[in-house]
């Protein structure tokens, strides 16, 4: 080989090298990412009231404003949460100019979400991750906010949080739990159930704490809404299975829908080609499925019936009943962190602090 020909030969494998990398890159972003925490929240800090979802009216608007201000915060609005079209709280451009605005204010310390709703999924091939990663700040909210948490920790490795929206009326249950994981770094934090979900099981059977595998399961936390989670297979922004600890829950899903996604979660295809399905997972935890039950006129599995079906057979430990959802009583639940679930002792550790102290 001549000088030439290995000039050409040294060329052409370091352009195949960049192309195998960008493609790398653009199959599997969350490797290329190392995780990144917000700072912690300030009692008296400025957040940002945004509504990247669902439409939000005056009333709702009041008591967000009511309620985070009864926590001690000041509460800075977007520019366009009054936006509206149809269900959604205004276009992809307004709500993402709104995400996009309060990343980049110095003044605003984290980000809450004004409720869930729909429309979150259409954001997330307009978001400047970039940006995210140099402006690294809390965003807290459930339901259709998942497309943003998962989304931002596979694209950015931003640590994001499961927890109340602003609209959701604050109890000191939710409360404590939430300051516990935002405003008090801590090596380790304990997430223990909530006693007013336990009295609720004599009514509704869903609040039960069930075991379908005992054990202890350590992994990063990932989940969310399963509707939104299992919409997302197939995307760059879909969730990683392999080795986390997944939560999920859902509301008003009957018995043969939450049938229907846990099945495409079970035969989901990951990042290497194999089908990873639920069982590549370190654990499983799920929350309150609530009103996801049958009508009397069909003829259904109840809701017991299909969790056993896909959980009693895994070869991890599964568990539900625990206390997340569109429930009252809801813990925070940081996307990202390592932690680990003990089925014995019902409790989930975070083995690692959520924010920078």
């Amino acid at each position: 080989m001549n000088r030439r020909q290995f000039s050409y030969w040294l060329t052409a494998l370091a352009a195949t090298s960049l192309f195998c990398g960008n493609v790398f890159a653009r199959r599997h972003p969350a490797v290329m990412r190392r995780l990144i925490r917000a700072p912690a929240l300030k009692s008296g800090a400025v957040v940002g009231l945004i509504a990247p979802g669902g439409v939000v009216d005056d009333s709702i608007i009041q008591s967000c404003v009511k309620n985070l201000e009864s926590l001690g915060f000041t509460v800075k609005p977007g520019a366009s949460l009054r936006a509206a079209r149809g269900g959604y709280a205004g276009t992809v451009a307004q709500r993402i100019a709104d995400l996009h605005a309060m990343f980049e204010d110095r003044e605003v310390a984290a980000i809450w979400t004004a409720r869930g709703g729909s429309g979150c999924t259409s954001l997330l091939p307009h978001i400047r991750y970039d940006l995210i990663r140099r402006h690294p700040k809390i965003l807290i909210g459930y339901s259709d906010i998942t497309a943003l948490h998962l989304a931002l920790y596979r694209r950015a490795g931003l640590v994001t949080f499961h927890g109340p929206v602003a609209w959701s009326t604050p109890n000191d249950y939710a409360v404590s739990q939430m300051q516990a994981v935002l405003m008090n770094p801590r090596s380790q934090t304990e997430i223990y159930m909530s006693v007013e979900n336990e009295r609720k099981v004599t009514t509704q059977s869903e609040f039960s704490l069930r075991t379908f595998r005992h054990g202890v399961a350590e992994g990063r936390l990932i989940g969310g809404n399963l509707s939104v989670l299992s919409a997302l297979i197939g995307t760059p922004y879909a969730a990683e299975i392999e080795n986390h600890l997944v939560f999920l829950e859902d509301v008003r899903e009957p018995p043969y829908r939450i049938d229907r996604m846990l099945t495409q979660l079970q035969q989901s295809v990951g990042n290497r080609g194999e089908r990873d399905g639920l069982k590549r997972a370190a654990g499983i935890m799920l929350g309150v499925f609530s009103r996801s039950r049958a009508t009397d006129s069909d003829a259904s599995l109840t809701l017991e019936e299909v969790l056993d079906d896909h959980f009693a057979a895994l070869p991890i430990p599964a568990v539900s009943g625990y206390s997340f959802g569109h429930i009252a009583h809801q813990f925070t639940i940081p996307m990202g962190i390592n932690a680990r679930l003990d089925t014995q002792s019902q409790t989930l550790t975070l083995l690692e602090a959520a924010v920078q102290g």
